[in-house]
């Protein structure tokens, strides 16, 4: 649900804050007053093209936010861009500079139109006048369809993944035979390159050791004898001293045995000096000056890394990369077999695919007969006279084929009588095209009378001017459908008409006057009081009657 909406030197608005409810919220006002300027710019936040004629003249930038409640496909979607959920809810918000250039921040952390534009089906659909038409292109339609029948795509699109995965292998082993020779000779002079190096994983580091201490020998051998002198066998070696201190605290022992504890510790230094000058005279009697092993050290490590230069960075990825030639290799060898395999598979898992896109071509075009015979009943609810199809038309060549389905969902209208059925963008009207969406909206929310899906998380859904050339009983109608849409989830309206304004949950006034020589827009959420004088005003015009505020009452009354 979208909680609040704020733009700042946007158009004609210099400030402006809109806390909305649940249920419908409609904003009304005097033509021009900014209705449609809050409209787009939602439709800016949901990740429409922004341009620099928007900034209010004199400002240098214009900014636009808003809050909506977290959903859990929202906060999947924060969590694979990189960006940290706030728990409770989401935040908007993007700048448009004077100069064209802009931000975009999401939970007040810099983001990407792009993201803007993943998060949106998750959190709104703007029917806004200039976006109506190209937010409602075939894939929504076929979405809308699969919505309204709750249909599962989940099984085409695995066996789509299983086929199409079966296909590029066979493709791949079917390349050119010119080209798998090339391949082959290349792989062989690899293979035969790592496997006569005989390669150890880990050996380089090894030989590098050994490097520095053939290279070194004479300094570790004097090194090592020197530790050796000092701590065994020189006149005043360490092992001397801690033989005479044994012996004197041994004697002080015999008279005192607080001593006893430091004869064992004497004992111990003197075991541990013993074991290290061991090990050091070990040491240096097993140091060689070897040259000629340490050329063979110096050119192995030269083969070594001439190989991880070309083939990977480490010895380990070196014999990997060596493995995976000899697999190619033998699969090349045995390329009959693998591709008989191969073309099995295929023709199995297209079997599995054309299986299951036919089924859900049958189930999509059942459920297209039911939703063109209950939208084109909620059309002709709203002052329209229209002939209503969905079609759904199995394209089977294989370059049609998706995770979707092979099907092509088209909803065609025709809005006049004998005039043929038309695509949807071809309605030149944009309150038609609206009037026709909030139609489809309420067959798939609340038609056919089933519950609504609970895996499918409400979205706010807005409209603008969605009463352009109607009046009267379809005036009524439509403000029926979108109360009964609104019981699902939330909705935004931009109306001009009192029959629509009556049934709000909360109504907004979209105001316009000057201070200090500037236009400036107000809007405000409307009391019972003021919003039956607005219903008035809507009624009557510029002069608000007795008797026009008496029909507001009782317009909201029968509303309810």
């Amino acid at each position: 649900m979208l909680v609040e909406l704020r733009a700042e030197n946007y158009a004609v608005i210099d400030h402006a804050i809109a806390v909305f409810g649940p249920g419908l919220n409609l904003l009304t006002g005097e033509t021009g007053a900014g209705k449609s300027i809050l409209v787009d710019a939602l439709a800016l936040l949901m990740g429409g093209k922004a341009s620099a004629d928007v900034v209010r003249h004199g400002a240098d930038r214009a900014v636009v936010s808003c809050v909506f409640e977290a959903t859990a496909a929202a906060d999947g979607i924060l969590e694979e861009n990189g960006i940290d959920s706030t728990g409770s809810e989401i935040i908007l918000r993007r700048e448009i500079l004077a100069n064209g250039k802009g931000r975009v921040f999401v939970n007040n952390q810099p983001a990407t139109v792009s993201v803007l534009k993943l998060l949106a089906p998750e959190l709104a659909l703007v029917h806004a006048q200039s976006e109506t038409l190209s937010s409602f292109d075939q894939a929504q339609q076929r979405m809308l369809l699969d919505r309204f029948a709750s249909l599962d795509t989940t099984p085409v699109a695995e066996a789509f993944g299983r086929w199409r995965e079966a296909v590029g292998k066979l493709t791949e082993l079917e390349q050119g035979e010119q080209d798998r020779l090339r391949m082959v000779d290349l792989w062989s002079y690899q293979r035969k390159e790592i496997e006569s190096a005989q390669l150890v994983a880990g050996e380089d580091e090894e030989l590098e050791n050994e490097k520095r201490v053939l290279a070194n020998a004479e300094k570790l051998y004097a090194a090592a004898m020197g530790a050796f002198d000092q701590l065994y066998d020189g006149s005043s070696s360490a092992e001397s001293a801690l033989r005479a201190a044994l012996r004197n605290v041994e004697e002080l022992a015999r008279y005192d045995s607080k001593f006893a504890d430091s004869v064992q510790q004497l004992t111990s230094a003197r075991a541990i000096v013993d074991d290290l000058a061991d090990t050091l005279r070990d040491y240096a009697e097993g140091i060689q000056a070897s040259p000629e092993r340490l050329v063979e050290i110096e050119d192995r490590l030269v083969t070594l890394d001439r190989l991880k230069r070309k083939y990977g960075n480490s010895i380990a990825e070196v014999i990997a990369f060596g493995e995976n030639v000899a697999q190619k290799l033998a699969e090349v060898e045995d390329r009959d077999e693998i591709l008989k395999q191969l073309r099995s598979t295929v023709v199995d898992a297209r079997a599995r695919y054309v299986a299951a896109a036919q089924a859900l071509s049958g189930s999509r075009t059942a459920a297209a007969a039911k939703l063109a015979k209950l939208a084109e009943k909620q059309i002709n609810d709203l002052a329209m006279r229209v002939r209503f199809e969905v079609n759904v038309a199995p394209q089977l060549a294989e370059s049609s084929w998706a995770a979707h389905g092979w099907d092509a969902v088209e909803y065609q209208i025709a809005t006049n009588p004998g005039e043929p059925l038309k695509p949807l963008d071809e309605i030149a009207s944009g309150g038609e095209m609206s009037r026709v969406m909030l139609a489809l909206k309420v067959s798939v929310e609340e038609g056919a009378g089933k519950p609504r899906q609970r895996n499918v998380a409400p979205r706010t859904l807005v409209f603008d001017e969605i009463d352009i050339g109607i009046g009267g009983r379809a005036a009524e109608a439509v403000g029926q459908k979108l109360k009964m849409l609104s019981r699902a989830q939330q909705v935004l309206c931009v109306t001009h008409l009192p029959q629509i304004a009556a049934f709000a949950d909360q109504h907004f006034l979209i105001e316009k006057r000057e201070d200090h020589g500037r236009t400036k827009v107000q809007v405000r959420l409307l009391d019972e009081r003021k919003r039956v004088e607005e219903v008035a005003r809507m009624l009557s015009g510029a002069v608000v009657t007795e008797a026009s505020q008496q029909h507001a009452s009782q317009m909201i009354a029968a509303s309810r």
